[in-house]
Parts: C-alpha cells; sequence; structure tokens
C-alpha cells in the first residue's frame, strides 16, 4: 500500500491520540498535499518545524497501530493486558462511537 495512503488511513483511525497541531499538520499535508512551505506559511512555523512534526505523527500512529496489533494478538493468547495498549483502544473504541461507525476492537477492560 502507498505510504500516503496508509498514513491518510491511520490519521482517520488514530487521528484523535495526536497532538491537535500535528493532526491538522498531517492533514494539510497527506490529504491537503501542500507542500511543506505552504503549511509553513499557513501554520506559521518554520518548515523545519512541519517536518519534524509530520516525523513525529507518522512514528506515532504506527506506534498505536503495533500497540493494537499486538493487543490483538495477545487478547487471542490471553497473554496481554498492557495499560498503554488499552488506553488507545477505549480512545479509539470512543471515536468510533462517536461517528457511529461499528468498531471492531472487542477489550475485556473495564471503560
Amino acid at each position: 500500500m502507498d505510504k500516503n495512503v496508509q498514513i491518510s488511513m491511520l490519521c482517520d483511525i488514530y487521528g484523535e491520540l495526536l497532538t491537535e497541531k500535528q493532526r491538522d499538520i498531517l492533514d494539510l499535508y497527506y490529504n491537503e498535499n501542500l507542500s511543506l512551505a505552504e503549511i509553513a506559511e499557513e501554520v506559521q512555523i518554520t518548515r523545519q518545524a512541519v517536518r519534524d512534526s509530520i516525523v513525529k505523527g507518522e512514528k506515532r500512529l504506527f506506534r498505536f497501530r503495533g500497540k493494537i496489533r499486538n493487543y490483538e494478538k495477545g487478547a487471542k493468547t490471553g497473554k496481554t493486558d498492557t495499560k498503554d495498549t488499552i488506553r488507545i483502544i477505549n480512545i479509539t473504541r470512543a471515536r468510533y462511537r462517536r461517528e457511529n461507525i461499528k468498531c471492531n476492537i472487542k477489550c475485556n477492560a473495564r471503560t
């Protein structure tokens, strides 16, 4: 899958877990197809700060996806119950509920 499509999809799923600034910058870069200079001008930060925000946001998205995958694998075998993963799942489930989208992630943790 193309990286741009992948990041865009991850933003849709886990975007609520990013900072508002990271979410906005990733949206402008991947969905609006603006250049770093255009984003820097719009957000009124340096081009380097835009790039740093994109890199950090991408890393966080992939980390969230990895934690969810690890949780799902562990849930099948009963070998996981990390607080951070549970928090991510609960936030993601709450976002899906707000948007009236069925969430396929099942969690035994009490919310």
